[in-house]
């Protein structure tokens, strides 16, 4: 049996930026139908590179590592990871027969203006051909139950202080949407279990609600596929939330939607006050979020909820 031609695609970073990367991934699974399609990603990853439909094969990698490629070298090397010359040599070290990438002779420009999402179609479109649509972001549904079904789930943490609201804004916010009857959980890596137990403790809720560090990637995205709302600012969570087109009510700030915020059609409302970029690695509070009210969040809740109505979302989940 003739062994198939393999291609690799590099996007070794988090959970965000990954699933920004599925429409992409989707257009490059079109083009070359025929090849095994492997992704070099992190390892935490593996449950979600699973759902994305496109991928055959996760290499598991750290960002900006070398690529463990075994066998053959590829017939065609796919640089999702980024623009600077390291990911790109990462992938010129294996030989590739063919390298697709920013920058290079014979491949676009890049456009620091684009949306992330549009930026990788755009590159896998001028390769390829073909149709690449960047508002396809949906994933298989999650093959595990949901741990909260039908919940609330208010995620208050992020990459950096400039990208995270203040505690006491989400416990207002949480303690809100809590009165109002509506299971909340509050959502987090295990560095974060302590930042979510502080709006718990805050909000008044109870100690489950903190879900913080006790679900994998797997367990998180069954958790997001069965929500009625999800409430967070520019992270993961949020594109799990446009993954599964779960209603949600999102913060940005110090990066404009414009670049990262979710497909336009939708169930999602973006608050944002900003004027332009701000630093998404500062030290500090961006403006542009602190501008964002508990008030304008919980209107904003209300309407998102009155909208899918008022039964639990059902679960995603597959049976057997």
């Amino acid at each position: 049996m003739t062994a198939r031609p393999r291609a690799l695609v590099l996007r070794a970073i988090g959970l965000g930026d990954h699933l920004a990367g599925v429409p992409a991934l989707k257009a490059l699974r079109r083009a070359l139908p025929d090849h095994e399609l492997v992704l070099a990603a992190p390892p935490a990853l593996g449950p979600l590179v699973a759902l994305t439909a496109a991928v055959d094969t996760h290499l598991p990698v750290g960002e900006l590592a070398p690529v463990p490629w075994t066998g053959p070298r590829p017939e065609v090397a796919v640089d999702l990871h980024g623009n600077g010359p390291a990911s790109r040599r990462l992938l010129e070290a294996l030989e590739p027969v063919r390298l697709v990438a920013y920058e290079v002779p014979g491949g676009p420009a890049w456009d620091p203006e684009e949306h992330e999402r549009a930026r990788w179609c755009r590159l896998v479109a001028t390769a390829f051909g073909g149709g690449a649509d960047p508002d396809d972001v949906s994933l298989d549904e999650p093959t595990e139950p949901s741990p909260a079904p039908g919940g609330v789930v208010v995620h208050p943490g992020a990459a950096s202080e400039g990208r995270r609201w203040p505690v006491d804004r989400f416990a207002a916010v949480a303690r809100g949407l809590a009165a109002e009857g509506h299971r909340v959980v509050l959502t987090g890596s295990p560095a974060e279990a302590p930042l979510a137990e502080e709006v718990r403790r805050r909000a008044g809720l109870p100690p489950a609600a903190v879900l913080a560090g006790r679900t994998d990637l797997s367990r998180l995205a069954a958790l997001v596929a069965g929500a009625r709302l999800v409430v967070c600012g520019d992270t993961g969570t949020a594109h799990l939330a446009s993954a599964y087109r779960t209603p949600s009510v999102l913060l940005f700030g110090p990066t404009p939607p414009q670049r990262w915020g979710p497909p336009a059609a939708g169930p999602h409302t973006v608050l944002w006050h900003g004027t332009g970029p701000g630093d998404p690695h500062a030290a500090t509070l961006d403006p542009a979020l602190a501008a964002i009210t508990v008030g304008e969040v919980l209107d904003a809740c209300e309407v998102r909820l009155s909208r899918a109505g008022s039964a639990p979302r059902p679960s995603t989940a597959r049976s057997g």
